[in-house]
Parts: C-alpha cells; sequence; structure tokens
C-alpha cells in the first residue's frame, strides 16, 4: 500500500495523497510552454535561412518574368531577371539555389541534345549567376526530361529507357554543366550507376571538388504535374516514368538506393517528393549519417497555396510549419518554392 502523506494546495489541508499522485500534482510540461521566450529557449527543432534551397525555373529572352499557372507565386525567370532574383536570395542568407529549364519545344528531340549545348540556358545561367552572386551555391539538375521530345529522364528505344546509354550521356551534360560554373551537381533520373560514372568523369576532368547531391529515393509520384508544367514537360510526356522512378510502397528499396549512391561518391542524398514521404527521409538520415535533402515539390506547395488562397489555411503559420516537419524527420535543409517567402518570415522574426 502507498504511503499517503498530508499535503497543502488545492486539495486542501488534510488530504492523503500517494507519492505517485504527488508527482502527478508537481510535474507540469506546460511550464516551458507557457511564455515566447522559454518555448524558443527549449526548442528541439529550428528553421533558419540556411536549411532553404530555391528552385528557379529559367527561360529564353530577357526583361521575362513568366508565372507558372499551376503554381501560384512561381515564374520562370529569363536569364537576367534570374540574376536579379538570385540577389535577393544572397541578401536573404539563402545558401544555394537550382536551376532547371524551360527549354524552347524546337530544341527538344528524341536524345535531348540541347542538353549537351555548352551555351545552352543553364549553362548561360550558370555563368550569370556565378558572376553576379560568387557566394550562393548553384545546383544543378542532371536528367534528360527537360530537353527530350518524349519527356522522359533518359534515352528511348521502342518504348523502353536506355540505362548505360544514358548515363553516358548524363556525364557529358554534368561536365558541361560544371564547367559552366556549377557547384552541386543533382542527377534526379534515377538510372543504375550514374553516380559513380559522373564521380569518375569529374575526377578525370580535374573537378575533384565539385559535390554530388544524388536524388537516391525519388518516387514514381503524382505530385510532380506542376513541375512538369513548369518545364514544359507535361506536354511532351507519353506513358509514365515507373520502370526508372521508385515504387511508392517500397522503404528498403530507398536504403539500397542510398547506399549504392554514396559508395558510388554522392557528398549528399536526396528524397523526393517531401512530406508524403517523411518516413523515407527519417529512416535514411538514421542509417547513413550523411547530408540529407528532401524536395517540398510542387504538387505540396500548389496544394498548400490552393488552401492559402480559399483561405481554409493560414499561409506563413503553415509553410514554415511543413519547412519544419522535414526538420524534424531529419532533413539538413529543403529544396522549395516557399525559400524568398519563408527566409523573409524567418528574418522578420
Amino acid at each position: 500500500m502507498a504511503k499517503r502523506e498530508d499535503l497543502p494546495g488545492s486539495a486542501g489541508f488534510g488530504a492523503k495523497l500517494t507519492r505517485t499522485e504527488r508527482v502527478h500534482r508537481t510535474v507540469r510540461p506546460r511550464r516551458n510552454r507557457r511564455t515566447d521566450w522559454s518555448r524558443r529557449m527549449v526548442r528541439e527543432t529550428v528553421l533558419t535561412p540556411d536549411d532553404l534551397i530555391w528552385p528557379l525555373f529559367i527561360v529564353e529572352g530577357t526583361g521575362v518574368r513568366e508565372p507558372v499557372a499551376s503554381m501560384p507565386g512561381v515564374v520562370r525567370y529569363s536569364v537576367d531577371e534570374a540574376v536579379k532574383a538570385v540577389a535577393e536570395a544572397e541578401r536573404l542568407g539563402i545558401p544555394a539555389i537550382a536551376l532547371f529549364p524551360y527549354t524552347n519545344p524546337a530544341l527538344r528531340d528524341e536524345t535531348g541534345s540541347e542538353a549537351l549545348n555548352p551555351d545552352n540556358l543553364v549553362c548561360r545561367a550558370c555563368k550569370a549567376v556565378k558572376d553576379a552572386a560568387p557566394d550562393i551555391g548553384i545546383i544543378t539538375d542532371v536528367a534528360l526530361d527537360p530537353y527530350t521530345s518524349h519527356g522522359h529522364d533518359g534515352l528511348v528505344d521502342d518504348g523502353r529507357i536506355l540505362n548505360d546509354e544514358t548515363v553516358n550521356v548524363l556525364v557529358e551534360q554534368s561536365l558541361i554543366q560544371v564547367r559552366a560554373g556549377a557547384d552541386i551537381i543533382a542527377p534526379s533520373d534515377m538510372m543504375d550507376g550514374r553516380v559513380g560514372a559522373i564521380r569518375e568523369a569529374l575526377e578525370a576532368d580535374g573537378h575533384i571538388e565539385t559535390q554530388i547531391m544524388a536524388y537516391s529515393a525519388k518516387y514514381a509520384s503524382g505530385f510532380y504535374g506542376p513541375f512538369r508544367d513548369a518545364v514544359g514537360s507535361s506536354a511532351t510526356l507519353y506513358g509514365d516514368k515507373r520502370t526508372y522512378q521508385m515504387d511508392c510502397g517500397n522503404t528498403d528499396e530507398a536504403i539500397r538506393e542510398a547506399e549504392l549512391d554514396i559508395a558510388e561518391g554522392a557528398d549528399m542524398i536526396m528524397v523526393k517528393p517531401g512530406l508524403p514521404y517523411l518516413d523515407i527521409l527519417a529512416r535514411l538520415r538514421a542509417t547513413f549519417g550523411m547530408p540529407t535533402y528532401a524536395y517540398q515539390v510542387s504538387g505540396e506547395y500548389a496544394m498548400l497555396c490552393a488552401a492559402f488562397e480559399n483561405g481554409w489555411l493560414k499561409r506563413e503559420v503553415c509553410m514554415l510549419e511543413s519547412l519544419i516537419a522535414f526538420k524534424r524527420a531529419g532533413a539538413d535543409g529543403v529544396l522549395t518554392y516557399f525559400a524568398l517567402e519563408a527566409a523573409k518570415a524567418l528574418q522578420e522574426g
């Protein structure tokens, strides 16, 4: 029988309580939540502009800021306008940007040959941004879908995506981008062996310090639709990408993919999409302890914006909450179209 003690307090003098009951009266987790300063002092997960990577869409022309209809607030920038936008990102403390091109449809073909043009849109953007903002990191996408007439990430033969032949092209694409000023190569194609092949080629070409951010766990997802609108591949894509992107029901496969990419020389790994795959993110971070990133993809962004525009959710509160969720799950950073807006909100407190 637990010993009872007389306790003063709300129960009144003379009340008989067990020691367990007494502890329950004195342990109050809400004390740490009572004031703003206390909540900040005990906060476990903190979001800063350092955690944000801003994806930018670029397009031909001068003075162009062309809205993407399915991504409210997102535009395609001409190179000169992209330089101005990146200067704003740098001022806000965003450490890196990721460039994605909207290639002129007339330049798209079966083999994605424009990807190997050293004067293509991405290469010109790299050079211009590096000249104007040398202290911000430039991440470039390595895949063929913005350049092919069929919208797939690799070469196609009779409906089949060719792996090794595609890897050979991706290696050349990577070298061209690095020579133009890219700091981080991000292969998003999901071809087998491409990280090792790119790393070997970079080393042989003298680019031993170039980083590789591998899209290690990129799932075949319905959340990519607005992105494909933004780069112009939704109109050209036939079939789907399930033979090379991962099945949404698999988790162990993500471990195998990441393990291979790390062994082949990846410096960072990524999970895509983001919020629907936080379990994958947490598992990869816990398993490998590698710098691990997540992409809050276009569909996630579009859904939140639709709710904001309809007044169903509070914009700043839910935007920041969604980004903190990535950090809480173990992300070292997040590629997000909210990057500028979030950085401003964080700077304003």
